[in-house]
């Protein structure tokens, strides 16, 4: 789980304005998080079906916020997934 001060500096890190907290950019930067939060849990509980279960969602929930931005602003996701490490 995502502490409130880890979600608040990824909040500002990647919003487009001072009161931004719901862009598309902000919702996969704190979806990438728990992915790699999850993702860690993972290999150290390999029978967690439930935990894969829910990582599968949020990768599927963050794929379609990706391929939202990039149909919206192509150099927006193009940035983001630099800023973020992921490789399309």
């Amino acid at each position: 789980m995502l502490s409130s001060e880890r979600k608040q500096a990824l909040v500002q890190g990647y919003s487009t304005h001072p009161k931004d907290t719901g862009s598309t950019e902000v919702q996969v930067a704190i979806l990438t998080e728990r992915i790699r939060e999850l993702t860690g849990h993972l290999r150290s509980h390999k029978k967690d079906h439930q935990c894969t279960r829910g990582l599968l969602m949020l990768v599927g929930h963050r794929r379609r916020l990706l391929t939202y931005l990039s149909h919206e602003d192509l150099g927006r996701y193009r940035t983001l997934i630099s800023r973020l490490g992921l490789r399309q």
